[in-house]
């Protein structure tokens, strides 16, 4: 997997998290599934994504999710 794969995934992931702990533990939860949205807008806005830095770091294969 690619880091653009992984980082598409583990924001799915932590959203439908946020989601479903929101139901079913409390509603305050929500603001997790917030914070990985604006985390997101930031990452498109700036080109500067925190997990995908750590993951080139750890020597993750780069390249297009779309490919």
């Amino acid at each position: 997997m690619t880091v653009d794969r992984i980082v598409h995934v583990v924001a799915g992931l932590m959203v439908l998290t946020s989601i479903a702990l929101a139901h079913f533990v409390h509603p305050n939860w929500i603001f997790l599934g917030v914070f990985v949205g604006l985390n997101l807008a930031q990452s498109g806005i700036t080109n500067f994504c925190p997990l995908a830095s750590i993951l080139k770091r750890l020597g993750v294969q780069e390249g297009s999710c779309c490919s």
